[in-house]
């Protein structure tokens, strides 16, 4: 019987720092692995639920962000957790820190599932309305290189049966032509390639970009121009050279309804992180079905437990994209007892434990937040490679 009367005894945080096999490049990120905040809450009855939450630019806010809202959330029900976010967004005045929050805010939340999923003793997914798929797909993140390099990289990808290819662009375009020229060799016709220019295109330039990449059939290029005005994505879109992904600007829950009921791309990429919590991903992503928009799962950079937590959210939708975002392949190490499947290869099926589904490994956490402590965060950026034109 499922116990509606335990309550959140204590909640801590761990910040960690785990680093990346080799280095995040993109026209916005310099990165060389994650820093995130590991939120462990314990019931009355000494249940645990785990969650993560995004670092973003600064680690510490993060960690303020969570002492502040713990006090809205100690001594309360986990079934309770979107009540829970409404009373901060409104009576806590997070409504005017909604980005800060919402990375904040998720971790919390995934914490109090996974005590709801161990309290009912049934996989997440199926306190979300069960699944409508038995698998979901993950992309391979390639990092831009040599045209040898993205040659074995994708040589890789292929041995691990990944079909979907991303590549960050924004750097320098003609560079970026004969890379993309080069996975399109090797990963062959039916390979997905996927790009990625994090708003860093004008609409000029992304409407001469999209031509120029015409023959190299992309799936999406996600992000190619800054998202406001919403018309410049909403031009691209139009002209149907390329599929169209929104990135950049759903910042809020807010944010991401606009982007749907205004139709300014044909795919959505985002996450719990951004609009605060799982329920309200699923929504959201809902409301994309309704209204003919696939949804990608986005990554910021993220560790096994919000990976987890997104994939049972994903088991439940009807218009997600193959080749959704992780970082599992690019991590050195986990905070996990065991390695998600994603680790090794492409495809993730359905979990069979409750809650979330992953152990998470207390000495490994201890380990990284030791790490945090002796080097700092992995800052997203480089200060040696700031761009001058924003």
């Amino acid at each position: 019987m499922v116990s509606h009367d335990d309550h959140i005894a204590e909640i801590e945080l761990f910040p960690v720092s785990v680093p990346y096999k080799h280095r995040e490049v993109s026209s916005q990120v310099n990165r060389d692995g994650v820093s995130d905040v590991i939120v462990k809450i314990t019931s009355e009855n000494g249940v645990i639920g785990w969650g993560e939450s995004c670092s973003g630019a600064d680690i510490l806010s993060i960690v303020e962000t969570l002492n502040a809202m713990k006090p809205f959330v100690v001594g309360r029900s986990p079934w309770e957790s979107e009540l829970i976010r409404q009373q901060l967004w409104w009576d806590g005045l997070w409504q005017f820190r909604k980005g800060t929050a919402g990375f904040a805010y998720a971790g919390l939340d995934m914490a109090m599932w996974d005590i709801c999923g161990k309290l009912a003793d049934l996989p997440l997914f199926k306190l979300f309305g069960s699944k409508v798929r038995d698998n979901v797909n993950y992309f391979y993140y390639l990092s831009q290189g040599s045209n040898e390099d993205l040659a074995r990289q994708c040589e890789d990808g292929i041995k691990h049966g990944f079909h979907v290819f991303y590549l960050k662009v924004g750097l320098d375009f003609d560079l970026e032509v004969e890379m993309i020229r080069t996975i399109r060799e090797v990963i062959g016709p039916k390979g997905k390639i996927r790009l990625d220019a994090n708003g860093s295109w004008t609409v000029v330039e992304a409407i001469k970009n999209f031509k120029a990449l015409e023959t190299f059939d992309i799936d999406f290029v996600e992000a190619p121009v800054m998202p406001d005005p919403l018309s410049g994505m909403k031009e691209l879109r139009s002209l149907g050279l390329i599929t169209v992904c929104a990135n950049e600007g759903l910042w809020t829950t807010q944010d991401a309804y606009r982007h749907i009921t205004e139709r300014t791309s044909d795919v959505i990429n985002f996450s719990p992180y951004w609009v605060g919590s799982l329920a309200q991903f699923q929504r959201l992503a809902f409301n994309a079905h309704f209204e003919g928009i696939q949804v990608c799962k986005h990554t910021h950079g993220e560790l096994g437990i919000a990976a987890a937590a997104s994939h049972h959210i994903l088991l439940t939708l009807p218009n997600i994209v193959d080749g959704n975002q992780h970082t599992a392949y690019l991590m050195a190490d986990d905070i996990l007892e065991e390695p998600l499947p994603i680790a090794f290869r492409p495809d993730w099926g359905v979990p069979n434990k409750s809650g979330l589904g992953v152990a998470v490994d207390e000495a490994k956490v201890i380990k990284y937040a030791q790490s945090y402590q002796k080097d700092g965060q992995f800052l997203p950026y480089d200060m040696n490679c700031l761009k001058q034109d924003r």
